[in-house]
């Protein structure tokens, strides 16, 4: 036989890329660049060199390394993605997160490269990885096994591109958590992926900020927020609300796990840039269900001119996933306050908020107030003064001054009137002039015509749930909050929309699914709202012994509640219902 002979080895072989690397590029190309340099000059060049590993070579966003051992292999990895979890969540920079494939294989040397099937199925076992994970082969699996602390989920056998025979892939279970955003367990994860509408859905995540600085967090999100309105105001849209999209704030995204768990086909992300009275707004729209980008686009204006860069980004996307919709529709979008200090205020208030303490409600409060003083037309601002002082009561169980409670109707009142074409301000008027001025019929007819208005408002349709509640009209309320559910699937205050559910079961004297949906509630949140709203149904589903149970954590929770505050928890219209709750609230061990 001719020729030379062929050298091979048995090695493991590391194969790693940037999970969304051209949708990365496309937001920041130069930030990007800037920061995966840093990422592997600080973390993943050290820690291959610290265990004993080689870089064959790299590409714009990955690399192939080979190792003499799998345990080495797969502990380097896990080390990398630990340390980009802690410095993803330290940084306000672009989030870059890896996938890592593990393979053990026979390959062919040739120079400094390596080939070999061995080497092809490390790189389809990386394709198949989660961002930010490490996945390896069942032969690497073997040689791992019982080897090392960390644990593994056997994903079961895979049909890789262009390989011959399926391949069991195993995945890591010990990677730390990112040290911030909201943990697995703290968000409202859905049994199942919900269903894509048929009209056309879409989820804006949070932006990055780009700016430098923390303390511009705040612009960015309130930027999101406005396109989020903006595209809400198109009825012939399904769009996601905002509390479910930031549950992705400071992560990096497959976007296409994002659409799955949303259930929406379009994902807009961008980026912001605000300094020296400049804004650069940075968008681009991406089809979750196969990752292609359908436009990519940068809008600079002065910051005073920032409004008009929203609606050109809304108008784009618009023309981009529903051609045949007015745009003239986002005209609807309601009034823009007159100065734009005002509005800067606005969104400082909203962060406060947002925050959802009893101190941060009242922080809250003020700055809205002050923005007012600057622009007393500004409906919004009123709507979120009036709901922030709302809040305080309803989360601290602490009743407002006689002037703040006045302060907070008339606001109320002034905001209905200044703008009714804003489904947002309409449907937080009526909740405070319900909850604080049971001003029942009149807040009924505002959250009615708000959801009207804007079908696509999550918390316009939890107003009109608490309010129908309030109102005794509890099946009106429970079909309100299962829209709120839909359209916020992955909430994190869905814990409000459960307990407030499982006291309009109770009002039916269905008390078995008033447990069910309040357990719901008190495994996520055990404060008074979820512990009072279990023990009633408990008591009445006769479970005195769980009762009894909720009863007395409550009182540890707060010692001085009494069955007569459920009023407090929500004043609902009817004397009947009123008085069944504080009666079951006693019969379980609350005092009077």
């Amino acid at each position: 036989m001719s020729g030379s002979r062929v050298e091979r080895r048995l090695v493991a072989v590391l194969a790693a890329d940037v999970a969304g690397y051209s949708r990365l590029m496309g937001l920041d190309e130069v930030g990007t660049l800037e920061a995966l340099k840093s990422h592997r000059r600080d973390i993943v060049d050290p820690a291959i060199k610290a265990h004993y590993g080689r870089i064959v070579k790299t590409t714009g966003d990955g690399m192939l390394v080979e190792f003499a051992s799998a345990v080495d292999a797969v502990t380097c990895a896990v080390s990398v993605q630990e340390r980009m979890a802690e410095r993803n969540a330290a940084s306000s920079g672009p989030h870059i997160a890896f996938r890592i494939g593990i393979n053990i294989g026979d390959i062919i040397i040739e120079g400094d490269d390596i080939f070999g099937d061995g080497v092809n199925i490390a790189a389809r076992i990386e394709g198949e990885c989660r961002p930010g994970g490490v996945s390896l082969s069942a032969s690497a699996f073997e040689q791992v096994r019982g080897k090392t602390e960390l644990s593994f989920e056997d994903l079961g056998e895979k049909s890789l591109k262009n390989i011959d025979r399926p391949v069991r892939i195993y995945a890591t279970h010990s990677l730390k958590a990112p040290a911030s955003g909201l943990a697995a367990s703290q968000i409202a994860q859905p049994k199942a992926a919900p269903p894509i509408p048929e009209r056309p859905s879409i989820a804006v995540l949070p932006f990055q900020n780009m700016s430098g600085d923390p303390d511009q967090e705040y612009f960015a999100d309130g930027i999101v927020e406005d396109i989020i309105t903006g595209l809400s105001h198109f009825k012939s849209l399904f769009v996601i609300a905002r509390n479910s999209s930031f549950t992705y704030k400071g992560k990096a995204v497959d976007i296409k796990q994002v659409g799955r768990e949303l259930g929406v086909r379009y994902v807009l992300e961008g980026s912001v840039r605000k300094g020296s009275g400049r804004v650069r707004i940075t968008g681009q729209l991406i089809d979750a269900t196969n990752g292609a980008h359908l436009w990519a686009d940068k809008f600079d204006g002065a910051v005073a001119d920032v409004f008009e860069l929203q609606d050109e980004i809304t108008e784009k996307v618009v023309s981009s996933i529903a051609p045949a919709l007015e745009v003239a529709e986002i005209e609807r979008a309601g009034r823009q306050p007159a100065a734009l200090h005002s509005y800067d205020l606005f969104l400082k208030g909203m962060a406060f908020y947002y925050r959802r303490t009893g101190p941060d409600f009242m922080q809250a409060y003020a700055i809205f107030k002050q923005a007012l003083e600057i622009d007393p037309s500004y409906a919004a601002a009123h709507a979120m003064l009036a709901f922030s002082g709302l809040a305080f009561q309803a989360f601290t169980g602490v009743k407002l001054s006689v002037d703040r409670l006045q302060e907070a109707l008339e606001s109320a009142e002034t905001a209905r009137k200044l703008d009714e074409a804003d489904a947002f301000v309409q449907a937080a008027a009526g909740h405070v002039l319900v909850y604080l001025g049971q001003k029942y019929d009149l807040g009924l007819s505002l959250v009615d015509r708000a959801v009207k208005l804007n079908p696509n408002l999550a918390p316009a349709w939890y107003s009109r749930g608490a309010v129908t509640l309030m109102c005794d009209q509890p099946e009106e309320a429970i079909k309100s909050f299962n829209h709120v559910m839909r359209l916020s699937p992955r909430d994190p205050l869905l814990v409000r929309v459960w307990y407030m559910t499982s006291w309009a079961y109770f009002s039916q004297n269905d008390y078995a699914n008033g447990l069910r949906v309040a357990d719901q509630a008190l495994q996520r949140a055990p404060d008074v709202h979820s512990l009072a709203a279990f023990t009633a149904n408990a008591i009445r589903d006769e479970k005195p012994l769980e009762a009894r149970q909720a009863a007395q954590r409550l009182l540890e929770f707060q010692p001085d509640f009494r069955a007569s505050h459920a009023h407090y928890l929500f004043p609902i219209r009817s004397l009947l219902v009123r008085e069944g709750i504080q009666g079951a609230l006693r019969d379980a061990g609350i005092p009077d």
